[in-house]
């Protein structure tokens, strides 16, 4: 059945191979206005179009003898017609192809599939030079790789990338994953930012409809060679329904003003193609739009799918809300976080209660003395300017011998939240805080999150604490841990740290720094700043050494106006030594505290590992670099890590096409995981692939992540402070689960928000010029990375002003020739070769639709294609002097 089959104004979901839309002439299977069903033999019957799931024995049979598979659904967010889950060998990716095979389930679903024989399996030709066979990720970076809170994602095709963009709130977990992958946070949720399929099932002009270059087909399957197959699989059954179930989009009359369902039904149509079309009913719908719907054509609402039949191409769904109008901040925010299923709620009462009632809230007494006072010591915060939870301080005195006494002192969050109640089990939901670019979503209610926990600068503070003796070279000579009181003399910035780095024999004028308390002085904080730096860089020297990974990505950061919350700037976030600085304590107070936790409960530890990258794709990078003439090693962390320093000069070509491999290097790695150290028998997938250390937790930011919440909980009962935690191993990988599963979302909306900035920006402020270096080259098309901007964007060869393009490959290296229609007064047509590395200009402009933007290559040897106006615009995007 073919598109055409499908009502004009409806946009085609991928036709079912074989399957008829025709279901029947009476309720919700029919294709609204289908004509053909009417005939005899269907009249009454409805045809079902999707498979009866399996039982639940049957499924846990299955399992248990490998006749089935499970896994996390991912589809395409640019051909939602291929969905993918991962092989759990670690090899290439399970292929399901079409919304039947998918059978009802939904992006990031945890789904069980069945094999199908293997004359269906996708055949990949090797001429392809669409390496879709894994399209549809998400690459989804450790923050501990990245340094930054980086939008966590990577796509994993080299071409079939939508827009990405890089942006982010320190997060010292992004320090973990080895980098600072952003982009694939972008592609979950690519929303009317990527360049797609829009109504009417029309590719974009600016998409050429490429036939597939990978498609399954039934010829002699055994005379191909073997790594030419990609296993392919359908859905039968969904054991966690992880997708929402909401969407946002736009409302539509049916097309068949006859129908029975006109009368009843309006049709939802998802941003997200991913989301089938619902059906929702008309008195769900404002009063007025049967008569006037194009009032409503451009006004977002969001749509939960409350069923989907066995025997409809529709899912049936509710109308929660109208949001606003599309392409504005708040009503696409709004829409994202629903789609997300982030509770943006207020705090109910029940929660409120929990917390201190008589206000100001002081100490009590008792506290004192059962808790370390360091309330005289020099201890201070390094944040970003705009933070307002603070979790953790720093203190270093210098000893007689020469050594230091260093301080992490963490906010004591767990005395404020009694284990069981409605406060816990709310932060237990949440399981983390959600970075917006405009704002925080928190996973505690404020009085906690900025006032009570956090450790604001000239108050008594309870803490809990890391200490250690340590050499100037940063080695360990004694550890203690317990809970303190703290009174931070300063709130310092990372820009204050970093002029204090900077300026190591001069005076900080006191003009320029916050206020600081009475019994220390500005020159002592300062001190004390330069010997943590010194200390810093010789542990990250070390870890370094002892092979850690690190894949910095752009990440971009805007300037907003302060009266209408829009963008008015951007420019790319620099990750400079005083970020540096704070990395490396909380990476070694995180590491001191998971041996302390595993030691005491080896069974009940909360850990976090990283598994090592994807073969299947670490390979293909492995070849791809063979090709290039790239002496890369990827043998383990701290090999490509050298690679990626030694690789490389400082020159401006050489730093951009260190981007894009870095860019490239994220996408075969996975994401960190909490797990309970009780359910997993093998010591050696404890370890964490970036960082390179056997053990690892997170201890340092409890204000907005629930885990570090529970390791508080672990480290006292540890110490003796509180008795052994009452929970089951499986119960806490329960949690563990959660708390991954609601970190991967923040990531994904903490990306979708960037990329909701970035599109109004372009939209306001644009177009936008900006070198790029191109990354991959298809037949008719060249994806790039944006160097100004951090995002990713395809370039088609029938949007730019060209008399021809030819496509070949020289070796092994894919070539397009691009040429240019002669301009007024030129004899010859100017030529550009476009090859996987090469430098070349472009401009970002918006779309008439929503939130779109596209790139252009510029013509060879024109000056900008900005005009004077335009050209100030642009240059308001650079870097800010805040």
């Amino acid at each position: 059945m073919s598109h055409s089959d499908y009502r004009p104004n409806l946009r085609p979901l991928e036709p079912p191979r074989g399957a008829s839309s025709v279901v029947g002439s009476h309720g919700i299977g029919a294709s609204p206005g289908d004509k053909k069903s009417k005939n005899k033999s269907t009249r009454g019957k409805k045809k079902s179009i999707f498979e009866t799931y399996m039982s639940k024995e049957d499924v846990s049979e299955g399992l248990k003898k490998g006749t089935l598979i499970q896994g996390a659904l991912r589809i395409n967010p640019k051909k939602f017609h291929e969905a993918f889950i991962p092989s759990p060998d670690g090899d290439r990716d399970i292929f399901i192809d079409g919304v039947v095979a998918r059978n009802r389930a939904l992006n990031g679903d945890l789904v069980v599939v069945k094999l199908l024989p293997e004359e269906q399996w996708k055949v990949i030709k090797p001429e392809s030079n669409d390496k879709e066979t894994e399209a549809a990720y998400e690459s989804d970076l450790p923050e501990e790789l990245c340094g930054h809170h980086l939008p966590q994602q990577s796509l994993k095709s080299y071409n079939d990338s939508p827009d990405v963009i890089i942006e982010a709130q320190f997060d010292d977990s992004d320090l973990e994953d080895g980098h600072g992958n952003t982009q694939n946070l972008l592609v979950d949720g690519v929303k009317k930012l990527s360049v797609g399929v829009h109504e009417k099932g029309k590719e974009d002009a600016g998409a050429p409809v490429k036939k597939d270059e990978s498609t399954s087909m039934s010829q002699d399957i055994r005379a191909l060679p073997e790594k030419s197959l990609q296993r392919s699989a359908k859905v039968v059954y969904i054991l966690e329904k992880k997708h929402s179930r909401a969407a946002t989009g736009f409302l539509k009359l049916l097309t068949d003003k006859n129908s029975e369902l006109f009368r009843k039904y309006a049709l939802f149509s998802p941003s997200d193609h991913r989301v089938p079309r619902i059906y929702v009913p008309l008195k769900d719908c404002p009063q007025d739009f049967v008569t006037r719907p194009k009032d409503y054509a451009n006004t977002l609402f969001i749509c939960r799918i409350v069923d989907w039949k066995e025997d409809s191409n529709f899912a049936l769904g509710q109308l929660a809300k109208s949001l606003g109008q599309a392409g504005e901040i708040e009503p696409e925010t709004e829409g994202i976080l629903t789609e997300y299923g982030v509770d943006f709620s207020d705090f109910s009462s029940e929660v409120l209660e929990c917390l201190p009632q008589g206000l100001p809230w002081t100490i009590p007494p008792d506290e004192f003395s059962k808790r370390k006072d360091l309330r005289k010591d020099c201890v201070f915060t390094i944040d970003p300017s705009t933070a307002r939870d603070l979790d953790d301080a720093l203190s270093c005195k210098p000893l007689a011998d020469g050594n230091f006494e260093v301080g992490v002192h963490i906010a004591d969050v767990s005395y404020f939240i009694p284990e069981g109640s409605d406060l816990d089990r709310v932060a237990a939901e949440r399981a983390t805080s959600v970075y917006l670019v405009q704002k925080v979503v928190p996973m505690l209610p404020r009085l906690l999150c900025e006032e009570l926990c956090s450790l604001n600068p000239m108050t008594d503070k309870l803490t809990f604490s890391v200490i250690w003796t340590l050499t100037p070279e940063g080695k360990i000579l004694s550890e203690w841990f317990g809970r303190t009181v703290i009174r931070s003399c300063i709130k310092l910035s990372y820009e204050h740290a970093q002029s204090m780095i900077e300026s190591p024999t001069e005076k900080i004028p006191g003009k320029e720094l916050p206020p600081i308390s009475p019994e220390h002085s500005s020159e002592e904080v300062h001190q004390a700043i330069l010997n943590l730096h010194g200390i810093a860089k010789q542990l990250r020297q070390q870890r370094f050494v002892d092979g850690a990974l690190r894949l910095d990505q752009l990440k971009l950061a805007f300037t907003l106006d302060h009266e209408t919350g829009l963008p008015q700037g951007c420019h790319i976030y620099e990750y400079r030594d005083s970020n540096k600085l704070v990395e490396e304590f909380m990476l070694l107070a995180n590491m001191a505290v998971a041996h302390k936790i595993y030691h005491a409960f080896p069974e009940q530890a909360l850990l976090r590992r990283h598994p090592p990258p994807q073969t299947k794709m670490l390979n293909d990078l492995v070849e791809f670099c063979d090709q290039m003439g790239l002496p890369m090693d990827f043998s383990s962390a701290g090999a490509l890590n050298k690679s990626l320093t030694k690789t490389f000069g400082g020159d401006k070509y050489s730093l951009a096409r260190k981007e894009v491999l870095t860019n490239m290097c994220s996408r075969p790695m996975q994401m960190a995981h909490y797990f309970c150290s009780g359910l997993l028998q093998d010591r050696a997938q404890f370890r964490h692939y970036a960082l390179n250390v056997p053990l690892y937790t997170h201890f340092t930011s409890p204000i907005r992540r629930f885990a570090d919440v529970l390791v508080h909980r672990l480290l006292a009962a540890a110490l003796g402070y509180r008795e052994r935690l009452d929970v089951e191993p499986d119960a806490l990988q329960k949690q563990a689960d959660h708390c991954n599963d609601r970190r991967m979302v923040s990531k994904r909306v903490q990306e979708l928000s960037t990329g909701l900035f970035f599109a109004v920006l372009v939209k306001e402020c644009g177009p936008l010029e900006s070198e790029a270096m191109v990354m991959g080259v298809l037949n008719q098309a060249f994806d790039v990375l944006v160097l100004r901007y951090g995002v990713q964007k395809r370039i088609y060869c029938n949007a730019l002003a060209l008399r021809s393009h030819r496509f070949q490959k020289v070796g092994k290296k894919p070539e397009l020739t691009l040429v240019w229609e002669p301009e007024d007064g030129e004899q010859e047509p100017a030529q550009q070769v476009i090859t996987i590395f090469s430098l070349v200009e472009v401009v970002l402009r918006a779309e008439a639709t929503a939130l779109r933007y596209s790139a252009v290559l510029k013509r060879p040897g024109t000056s900008s294609l900005l005009g004077q106006e335009e050209e100030e615009a642009a240059a308001s995007t650079e870097e800010p002097d805040d």
